[in-house]
């Protein structure tokens, strides 16, 4: 089947969903802001007073703008635990999540013991070329020792403008000296989708968060599966498991690129840009074949979009524990060029109109922890594929939006 014309229209607003994460997308910037009510007089005297009091007495001294800044950080994470004051570094590392490339060496790092160890080189960046190993502990970086306590600021050391070089220095087991490795930096892609053709004729997509690029990542893999299957594919496992979610237009598009017709998603929220619902195009790049998504206690956000909207629209089935619960829409609005508010606006809903915050979507086939065999291969994704083949659950009656 050629693949399908798709066209979401993308909110001023630049809506997003979460990663922890929410992501950066358009903003507010060409709407005239409301004239906002005046601060009632009696508690913008008090905050006037605290705030005085501490800059006089306080045993240590501090400035205005520290305050002020930890002022306002205090006032966005009360009203929820996805709202939140974006600094420089947040911001930028949403714009990075969102975007799905940045300027660096490409190593994913990680605090273990105290050291800053090398989780794994991504595949085809600069690091990888020059050698750098996942379990390598990074104890330099242009010759200045690394904060193990401080393990963002490494991360920025290693980022930089593309072209540019860093020193790293490498500890790595059978070596007596730190290795020194000088790399350029080059503009890495951060890969959020992984396809591999299970056996003839099943194919299996893991979707690890949901960026900018993961819609035109899903089409090229499936594409990717078909050529090396020979044909159309007999069935699919979509692997949402322990994804945090991301950029929902992304969501929306991995959903759409299963269904011919339907809702997608839903949201309600207090102004006319947080209200809107999308729905799916014509076209199907399975045509029809049998789908399983794997999901868990970590799939969340955007990957809940997806796995409703295919539960929902009776499209797939469900396998594995029931989904986070996050039900809800950040907006990410910029302030400064350094700083943003990310700023919860919606509730989203699933086809059926079920809320899923808090409560999370029950999988069709339960997988119990305590069924899974310790030290054997992915016990989750044979049982999905065993699912493909020999179905117990029938997709076109069964599947009744079981979202508690």
């Amino acid at each position: 089947m050629s693949t399908k014309t798709r066209s979401f229209a993308y909110l001023a607003a630049g809506l997003c969903i979460g990663l922890g994460l929410g992501q950066v997308r358009g903003v507010y910037a060409d709407k005239q802001a409301a004239v906002a009510p005046p601060v009632p007089w009696e508690d913008a005297h008090t905050f006037a007073a605290v705030l005085e009091r501490i800059k006089h007495d306080y045993v240590e001294q501090l400035d205005d703008h520290a305050l002020l800044q930890a002022a306002t950080r205090g006032m966005v994470s009360s009203l929820d635990s996805y709202s939140a004051y974006l600094d420089r570094d947040d911001y930028d590392e949403i714009k990075i999540s969102s975007a799905g490339e940045y300027s660096g060496v490409g190593i994913e790092v990680a605090m273990e013991d105290e050291q800053v160890v090398v989780v794994t080189p991504i595949e085809g960046s600069p690091a990888e070329k020059a050698g750098i190993r996942s379990g390598d502990v990074i104890v330099m970086i242009d010759g200045i020792p690394v904060n193990a306590t401080a393990l963002n600021d490494t991360i920025e050391r290693m980022r930089g403008k593309e072209g540019s070089t860093v020193r790293i220095g490498i500890e790595r087991d059978g070596a007596a000296e730190p290795v020194q490795f000088k790399i350029k930096r080059q503009r890495v892609e951060l890969h959020s989708v992984k396809a591999d053709l299970s056996e003839p004729g099943y194919g299996y997509v893991r979707i690890s968060q949901f960026s900018d690029s993961t819609g035109p990542e899903l089409l090229a893999a499936l594409a990717t599966l078909r050529k090396r299957n020979g044909g159309a594919l007999h069935g699919l496992v979509l692997d949402l498991r322990d994804n945090p979610g991301g950029v929902l237009e992304a969501a929306v598009a991995v959903a759409d690129a299963f269904l011919d017709k339907g809702v997608i998603v839903s949201a309600k929220g207090r102004t006319a840009d947080s209200r809107f619902q999308m729905d799916a195009t014509p076209g199907d790049e399975l045509s029809g074949a049998p789908l399983v998504v794997l999901v868990n206690g970590g799939s969340a956000s955007a990957a809940e979009i997806v796995a409703g909207a295919l539960k929902d629209n009776h499209r797939a089935t469900l396998m594995g524990r029931t989904t986070f619960g996050k039900g809800s829409v950040q907006t990410i609005v910029p302030l400064t060029e350094e700083s943003a508010l990310k700023l919860t606006t919606s509730l989203y809903f699933t086809p059926s109109g079920a809320s899923i915050n808090h409560k999370g979507i029950d999988p069709d086939i339960e997988i119990k922890r305590a069924e899974l065999a310790p030290g054997s291969p992915d016990a989750e994704l044979q049982a999905a594929l065993k699912e493909l083949k020999q179905p117990t659950v029938n997709r076109g009656t069964a599947l009744s939006a079981a979202v508690h």
